[in-house]
Order: C-alpha cells, then structure tokens, then sequence
C-alpha cells in the first residue's frame, strides 16, 4: 500500500477510535451515575417497606439527577451517531458552522484534560463547502489538539469559520507563539488543506479547498 494513504489511513483510525473511546467513557460515566441513584432508590423503597416514611424531596431529587444524566448519554450518543455517519459520503456539502459545533461536542473531554475551553463563533450565514465530511473532521481535530498544546493550560480557544473565494478556513485562537513545523499536524489527506499561521492576529487557520 501508498506510503501516504496508509498513514492517511492510521491517523484516520486512531481519530475514530480516541473520540469512541472518549464518547463511551463519558456514557459509562453517566450509567454509573444513574445506576447509583437508582440503587439509593430501591434503599428508600426498602426502608418505606419497613414502615419509614419516604422524602419526597429526597425522591424528587434523585428523579432529576437520574433525568439528567439520560438526557446527558442521549446527547452523547446523538453526537456520536451524527460522527459515526460522517463516514457514509466521501464528498459532501456540509456546513462549517454545524461540523464545529459537533466538533466541540466530540472534543469537551479532551479539553478539559487540557483545562481548555472552547467557543464556537458562529457566522451568521451558513459557511459550507462540499469535501470529505470525516476528513474534515479528523484534520479539525488534529488542528485543534495542536491549537490546545499551544494555547497552554487555563486559556480559551475560538473556532471561527469563514468563507473564502476558493472554499473555507477555520481560524483557531487567540494562541501564543506557535510554531508550526514539519512534523506539526499531517492532515488528511482526503481534503485539500493547508494550515498557516497569522502572528499578528494570534490565530492558526486551517484552509480548505471546495471541492
């Protein structure tokens, strides 16, 4: 096999399973959440058996904790699905703003783990661009892991689309000094993209090509 689609296809494998391995993390977190609560449920129907009257605040509040966390593993889910269809096109318009915010979505633990948070700054218009919707995905990210290495502990970074006359760039920022080299992220190379830095604004910016 090509060198280069062979790493094409490693770096594509490894992105798919680092967002599984951290979507069903969260999932099991949320079930162990909910599997305590229930089980502190079943204490307080058994104390009422023996003749203790239940708390209904107590009750409520434990309804609304379990409610919580199913709405929180069905969102999880949601997002995960929507990731795991982003392999069914290999080329497809899609809209920037709606692919970081599912980017945000995919990526909220891996921020955390970097005490990062992250701002999705919406256009107002759609900004799409037809290309590889996993492809897109996967060189975001890696874009992103490296903005977040950058930006250092504690700070926050913004994801901006923008439309352009030859497709779409996403600007990452505000960073530090970055340096971006040779072994800075490979991008897949599914899409057509570039990834440049812009001192003055602070801001490293992935440019795509429409296809």
């Amino acid at each position: 096999m090509n060198t280069t689609l062979q790493k094409n296809k490693d770096t594509g494998l490894r992105f798919f399973g680092k967002v599984t391995a951290s979507v069903t993390h969260d999932v099991k977190n949320s079930l162990a959440t909910i599997n305590e609560n229930a089980g502190l449920l079943t204490d307080y129907a058994a104390m009422a058996a023996r003749g203790k009257p239940l708390d209904p605040e107590r009750v409520n509040a434990l309804a609304v904790r379990i409610m919580d966390q199913v709405k929180r593993a069905d969102a999880l889910l949601k997002n995960m699905n929507r990731f795991a269809h982003s392999v069914d096109d290999s080329l497809k318009k899609v809209d920037l703003n709606e692919i970081l915010q599912l980017l945000a979505a995919l990526s909220v633990r891996f921020a955390a783990m970097c005490e990062t948070t992250l701002d999705v700054r919406a256009s107002s218009d759609p900004v799409e661009i037809e290309t590889s919707p996993f492809g897109l995905l996967n060189a975001l990210f890696l874009c992103l892991e490296f903005a977040m290495a950058a930006a250092g502990r504690g700070r926050s970074i913004d994801l901006r689309p923008e439309k352009t006359a030859t497709g779409a760039c996403v600007h990452f920022g505000p960073l530090p000094d970055a340096v971006i080299s040779d072994q800075d992220p490979c991008l897949a190379a599914s899409i057509d993209a570039r990834l440049v830095k812009n001192t003055e604004a602070g801001t490293l910016t992935l440019i795509i090509s429409d296809r």
